[in-house]
């Protein structure tokens, strides 16, 4: 028997946005859309990979430690990334370094590996590329707030100096009221008033499937 995940993508108990246990790489990852944009290829890569390695392996693993294999995989596989990205845009990954190595540990918070086995190894990748893709969203569309807003300019990796800045002069600092936008605190900000949003979204909705899989006949 196989089965297929019945658990929401956006609000089933192990979901970026319902669990939150990204709320640092949120953070971090959206103060700059640059950053923001790095962080999503390093969240596709990860997760993709490392689901496919782990579910296409899974009957060489062994029953115990799979916390570790799947934490020393997502690490490799984020190294890889990050040496594969130095060698195009060294510049940007001395900013962006410092938080792609939470990409592991947010990984790890994820439902997929807990019924892995009786679903399909395509299936458990594709998952874990929409989970990505959900959380990279949201870190894009943090960035594209905070950063406009908070320092008046909005960015894209490239150039010599690892950004290039679509709109803005340097010198020139954001709206005041909304600088805050652009340090932690501020993001913690927008991110409880999202949350608070999408909570009251998710309570008027009803009726959300349960989670876990579905079997299916072969």
């Amino acid at each position: 028997m196989r089965g297929r995940f019945s658990s929401p993508l956006f609000w089933g108990s192990h979901s970026p946005l319902s669990a939150l246990t990204a709320v640092s790489l949120i953070i971090l990852a959206s103060n700059r859309l640059a950053f923001a944009i790095i962080c999503a290829g390093a969240l596709v890569w990860v997760y993709g990979l490392t689901a496919l390695i782990f579910s296409g392996a899974r009957k060489i693993m062994p029953a115990w430690g799979k916390m570790v294999i799947l934490l020393f995989l997502s690490a490799l596989m984020c190294g890889i990334f990050v040496i594969f990205m130095s060698l195009l845009n060294p510049m940007i990954i001395l900013g962006a370094g410092f938080f792609l190595i939470l990409i592991p540990p947010c990984f790890l918070g994820s439902g997929l590996f807990d019924a892995s086995g009786k679903v399909n190894p395509m299936d458990v990748f594709s998952r874990a590329v929409l989970e990505a893709l959900l959380l990279a969203l949201v870190i894009i569309a943090f960035a594209l707030i905070r950063e406009p807003l908070g320092l008046g300019t909005l960015s894209v990796p490239g150039g010599v100096q690892g950004i290039v800045e679509i709109f803005g002069d340097p010198d020139r600092e954001g709206f005041v009221p909304a600088r805050i936008l652009s340090v932690s605190g501020g993001g913690l900000l927008l991110l409880g008033y999202g949350t608070a949003l999408f909570r009251s979204f998710r309570g008027k909705s009803g009726g959300a499937p349960q989670d876990g899989f579905q079997e299916e006949g072969l």
